[in-house]
C-alpha cells in the first residue's frame, strides 16, 4: 500500500513519531550534517511554537509522520492549515523497514523518528488525506458510530442466546429469526418468560401479543405456535417481579435502544449521502447496500484521488495476488491487504462475489473517466 512518492532535495524532512502526549521530532536541513531533535508536548502553546519554527526555516518543509489512533489529528490539522506538505507513513511498511534497518524488533519513539526520516527520504510514503480538509469527517463519524453500535448489538445478541434465553425460555430461540429485526426484542420484553404467556388463556395471549409481533404472514398460527412452546417449556421457574427477569428486561431494552440508534445513523447517512455521485454509483452494485456505500466513502473519501482504479481495487483488498517460487506457482486469490473498514464491508458484500467485484470495477473505472 505503500507508493514511492517523490521527495525534492532541497526541502527540509520532518520526520514525526506521535503518541499521546508528545511528540518526538527529527528534522533534517539539506546541508547540514546533524539532525535537529525535538520534543513537541500536544498541547496548543506547544503546536504553535512548532509550527513557527518550521516557518522561520524559509525553505520548503514536507513532514511525516504514521497515523497512531487518533492522535495524529490535531496536529496534522494545524500543519496543513499553516501550509506544509504532509506525508503518511504505513504502520506496516514503516515496522518491516526498522526491522530491516536496525535488525532488531525492538522499537522506540526516537528509533521511530529515525525509520520515518529514512522513508521520507527514499519516498517510500503516502499522501496524507485529512478527513476536515477533504469534507469526510461526518461521514467517518457516521460510519464508525454505526460500526461501534453494531458490535455492541450482535454482542448483546449473542449473549441473549447463550445466557439468558438457555435459562428462562430456550425454545423461543427458534423464532429469533434475523437479529436486525426489533418484534422479537419486543415481544421478550412483554413477555420475558413462559409463565408470563400460559397465565393468559389463548385467545387473551394472541389478542395482547397481536400488535407486538408487528405484520407477520399468518400471525395467528405464529402466536399460537409460541403459545404452545411456552406451554412445554423446560425455562427455569422464575417470578416475573424477580431481580433476574428485571435483568432480563434491562438487556431487551438497551438491545432495542441499539437497534434505534443503529437505524437512525443508517437513515442520517442515506439523507446526507443522497446527492453524493459516488454514493449513488456505489448503490448500484448488487450488495453494496448503503451502509457499505458509506464506509467506501467514509475512509477512502474522493474515489477519483486514486490515480487507476486498479490503485482502489488494492485499497478495499480486492486485487488479485499470487504466491510463486521457483516451480511453485500457488492460487491466485484476494490479497487480503488494505484498508481494514473497507475490506470488511466488502467482504460480506461485493467482495466475495466475482461478478459484484467486477461491477465494482467497471464503477470505479467509471468514476475515474468523469474527472
Amino acid at each position: 500500500m505503500t507508493n514511492l512518492k517523490h521527495t525534492p532535495s532541497d526541502s527540509v524532512l520532518v520526520a514525526i513519531d506521535v503518541s499521546q502526549r508528545r511528540n518526538d521530532v527529527l528534522i533534517e536541513t539539506p546541508g547540514v550534517s546533524r539532525h535537529r531533535r525535538l520534543v513537541v508536548l500536544n498541547n496548543r502553546v506547544e503546536h504553535d511554537r512548532f509550527i513557527d519554527r518550521l516557518r522561520d526555516i524559509g525553505r520548503p518543509v514536507i513532514v511525516g509522520f504514521e497515523a497512531t489512533g487518533n492522535y495524529h489529528r490535531p496536529l496534522a490539522y494545524r500543519l496543513l492549515q499553516a501550509g506544509f506538505e504532509l506525508r503518511l507513513v504505513s504502520s506496516v511498511a514503516l515496522a518491516r523497514t526498522r526491522e530491516a534497518l536496525h535488525n532488531g524488533w525492538d522499537k522506540n519513539d526516537p528509533k521511530d523518528a529515525q525509520v520515518i526520516l529514512h522513508m521520507l527520504k527514499i519516498g517510500a510514503t503516502q499522501t496524507y488525506c485529512d478527513p476536515i480538509c477533504s469534507g469526510i469527517n461526518d461521514i467517518q463519524e457516521l460510519s464508525k458510530t454505526h460500526e461501534v453500535i453494531s458490535k455492541a448489538k450482535t454482542e448483546l445478541w449473542h449473549r441473549l442466546l447463550t445466557h439468558y434465553l438457555p435459562l428462562y425460555f430456550p425454545e423461543i430461540a427458534r423464532f429469533a429469526g434475523n437479529s436486525r429485526s426489533d418484534w422479537f426484542l419486543a415481544f421478550l420484553e412483554q413477555f420475558p418468560t413462559p409463565a408470563g404467556i400460559t397465565v393468559l388463556a389463548k385467545e387473551h395471549f394472541i389478542d395482547q401479543a397481536w400488535d407486538v409481533v408487528g405484520r407477520k404472514v399468518s400471525k395467528a398460527r405464529l402466536l399460537g405456535d409460541i403459545y404452545e412452546t411456552a406451554r412445554s417449556s423446560i425455562g427455569l421457574p422464575v417470578a416475573i417481579d424477580s431481580p433476574a427477569v428485571t435483568m432480563f428486561r434491562l438487556i431487551i431494552a438497551e438491545g432495542r435502544s441499539l437497534i434505534r440508534q443503529r437505524d437512525a445513523i443508517e437513515q442520517q447517512a442515506h439523507t446526507a449521502l443522497a446527492d453524493n455521485v459516488d454514493y449513488r454509483r456505489l448503490r448500484q452494485i448488487p450488495g453494496i447496500g448503503p451502509i457499505i456505500a458509506m464506509t467506501i466513502l467514509a475512509e477512502a473519501g474522493d474515489l477519483r484521488r486514486f490515480r487507476h482504479h486498479r490503485q482502489f481495487l488494492k485499497f478495499c483488498g480486492l486485487d488479485l495476488a499470487t504466491h510463486q517460487s521457483g516451480q511453485f506457482r500457488g492460487q491466485t486469490k484476494l490479497s487480503k491487504f488494505g484498508n481494514a473498514s473497507s475490506a470488511r464491508v466488502l467482504d460480506r458484500g461485493a467482495g466475495r462475489h466475482s461478478t459484484a467485484r467486477k461491477r465494482l470495477q467497471s464503477q470505479i473505472r467509471a468514476l475515474h473517466c468523469t474527472r
